[in-house]
């Protein structure tokens, strides 16, 4: 039996995970908390107003800059605020509905990130739109089965970190690549009904050490070698709530 092994959100687009022991999945909504923050750098073009995709280049993501995933990020929920840690820097708490400390949380990546950002630097939120910082807006909720990257593993020859992947859902039981021909497929995980749309096609931020913040793997170019395809994850879209688990069952 699949199930479900580890539950992730990522506060900031770009910037680490959260680990979660459970999330409640709402129909026609996004993965709790997911990527509801990101941090422009220069003007985006976001409006809250009319919101809609902007492209993973206008943030602080690890494509572009791969220290970011030195900086550990958590969002507080109930203390609407984010905290932030990295290695020589004093951690910083921000209450993200005061400008002044959303201004002191800009000012201190700005330092952290120096010469590498065009800049400014500011943190944008889609808290309470139907609007997520996603690469795609298909994105609702993203699924890794940990047996496709443990192939990859072995016909790569060297370890792969599964928080490569950035995925939402960690799922363990499946055989390995089942979900690159699962679009359309109706899923249960746990008490949820979702559909699969369609396999996550990846980027640069996979060749990103999680912890080091430094590019050690080109695993887009050697999934297409080993693989004839760039893909590794699924997205789904949310069709019935439920709440969802660390040890729920994943069917089919």
């Amino acid at each position: 039996m699949a199930v479900v092994s580890a539950l992730w959100r990522h506060p900031i687009k770009g910037f680490t995970a959260q680990l979660l022991d459970r999330v409640d999945l709402a129909a026609g909504g996004w993965f709790p908390g997911d990527r509801l923050f990101a941090v422009e750098d220069g003007p985006s073009g976001f409006d809250p107003a009319a919101p809609a995709f902007v492209s993973k280049t206008r943030f602080t993501v690890l494509a572009r800059l791969p220290q970011v995933a030195r900086v550990v990020a958590r969002f507080d929920d109930a203390a609407r605020t984010l905290h932030l840690a990295a290695p020589d820097r004093p951690d910083l708490t921000c209450a993200v509905d005061d400008p002044g400390d959303r201004a002191r949380l800009e000012a201190w990546l700005t330092d952290l990130l120096g010469e590498d950002v065009t800049g400014p630097l500011r943190l944008i939120s889609a808290e309470g739109l139907d609007h997520r910082f996603m690469d795609d807006m298909a994105g609702r909720v993203s699924i890794l089965n940990l047996a496709s990257v443990r192939d990859l593993e072995t016909r790569l020859g060297a370890p792969v970190d599964p928080r490569r992947f950035r995925a939402n859902v960690w799922v363990e039981g499946w055989p390995a690549w089942i979900e690159n021909d699962a679009a359309g497929q109706t899923l249960s995980l746990g008490a949820a009904r979702l559909t699969a749309v369609k396999p996550i096609v990846r980027c640069a931020a996979t060749h990103v050490h999680p912890d080091r913040g430094e590019r050690d793997l080109d695993l887009v170019p050697e999934l297409f070698r080993l693989y004839g395809h760039r893909w590794c994850g699924l997205y789904a879209r949310i069709d019935a709530d439920g709440p969802l688990a660390v040890g729920d069952p994943v069917e089919p």
